[in-house]
């Protein structure tokens, strides 16, 4: 019954996570060419894409701590419930964090949570192309379809990291609108970068798809 519950969550929160990554671009595309809306309605919006942008976090940590489980009881890696169990505490504790670096993002312990928050994830991304590699647990009888979605997880995230790269520019220029008020120039800057990062955000679906067809059809 555990193995079924799980299964239907796994499933569940993928289409959490697409919903959420939808509504966040939707309402970040209505912000960057809202130039007719008035600053502050558009900040308050801006605000509420960060306040969402915690949901598709969640689904991230949630589809990680489920994934290892998942593999653990099934057999596809070492130790069943023991590493079903130790996956299900590490994301208990990591979803606390996330939690806890968007609370205090404002604060003074903010920065220093933020680099831990995107030093942890490269961290995590070298982990997943070891083991999709074999670098890591290449004894294991881990079949290659696990391997390519670990693979293609380790995509998903870079590609999680690229957009917020590619929304530095957009950050660096809302301070100054806040500062100074919104002008042709920085408007256009931010509608350019809303077109950057759903380039980006593209790239992320279609490795969550690629992640959808091997879960389907299993290559060997």
């Amino acid at each position: 019954m555990l193995l079924q519950i799980l299964l239907v969550a796994h499933i569940a929160v993928l289409g959490y996570w697409l919903g959420s990554e939808l509504v966040i671009n939707s309402t970040y595309r209505y912000v960057s060419y809202g130039s007719h809306i008035p600053f502050a309605e558009r900040n308050r919006l801006m605000e509420h894409v960060m306040h969402v942008d915690q949901h598709v976090r969640y689904a991230l940590v949630l589809q990680a701590g489920l994934g290892f489980s998942l593999a653990a009881l099934y057999g596809l890696i070492p130790g069943a419930e023991t590493t079903a169990k130790i996956a299900g505490v590490l994301c208990v504790l990591w979803l606390g964090f996330v939690e806890a670096v968007h609370r205090l993002r404002h604060s003074r312990i903010g920065t220093t949570l933020g680099a831990i928050d995107r030093g942890s994830r490269y961290v995590f991304m070298a982990l997943l192309v070891a083991l999709a590699t074999g670098l890591l647990g290449g004894s294991w009888e881990m079949p290659l379809w696990l391997r390519l979605k670990l693979a293609l997880y380790a995509g998903v995230m870079a590609s999680g990291v690229g957009i917020r790269l590619a929304l530095i520019s957009h950050f660096r220029t809302w301070k100054v609108m806040a500062q100074e008020g919104p002008t042709a120039v920085t408007n256009a800057i931010i509608r350019r970068t809303y077109v950057k990062a759903t380039s980006v955000l593209g790239v992320l679906w279609l490795f969550i798809a690629a992640i959808v067809v091997v879960s389907i059809f299993k290559p060997t």
